[in-house]
């Protein structure tokens, strides 16, 4: 399978994340981590659920990912989110230091994977991750979108 292809894969499974988000009222982003061909974390954002602000879909998916493979970094997993990560996430992510990031939809009010910073490959800090961004963008921008609107609406 093609690295393009192989990369949808994966994103579809964190879009799926993102749908179950955007049922439970969050904000719809979704995060799978995989390594060695099979998810070893997911996540979904869950800031309202749990009243913790860090409650971010990478996080959950890191920290699900770390106990699951008992390791406290992931040096040859991929990340997969359906939207930029903030700061916070950014930096959990160099953190762990994954061997990528593959994004959807840019975040350009908050995203620091290269839209309002670097935080991924800041030079000052010990650790670079590779991104790969705009996979399945569309499909992650939209599921975004429409729940915006639909928030605006209730409103």
């Amino acid at each position: 399978m093609r690295a393009r292809e192989e990369d949808e894969r994966w994103m579809g499974l964190a879009l799926d994340e993102a749908r179950r988000a955007y049922d439970e009222g969050e904000v719809p982003i979704g995060a799978v981590v995989v390594d060695d061909g099979r998810v070893v974390g997911r996540g979904h954002n869950q800031v309202e659920t749990l009243c913790d602000p860090t409650a971010h879909a990478e996080i959950i998916a890191i920290g699900a990912a770390c106990r699951s493979l008992e390791l406290p970094r992931l040096t040859e997993a991929i990340i997969y989110v359906t939207m930029e990560p903030c700061a916070m996430c950014a930096g959990a992510i160099v953190e762990t230091r994954f061997r990528r990031l593959v994004y959807g939809c840019t975040d350009p009010k908050a995203g620091y994977a290269g839209s309002v910073g670097n935080v991924v490959d800041d030079p000052g800090l010990n650790h670079r991750v590779p991104v790969t961004s705009g996979v399945s963008a569309q499909a992650c921008s939209d599921l975004l979108s429409s729940f915006f609107d639909a928030l605006r609406a209730r409103r």
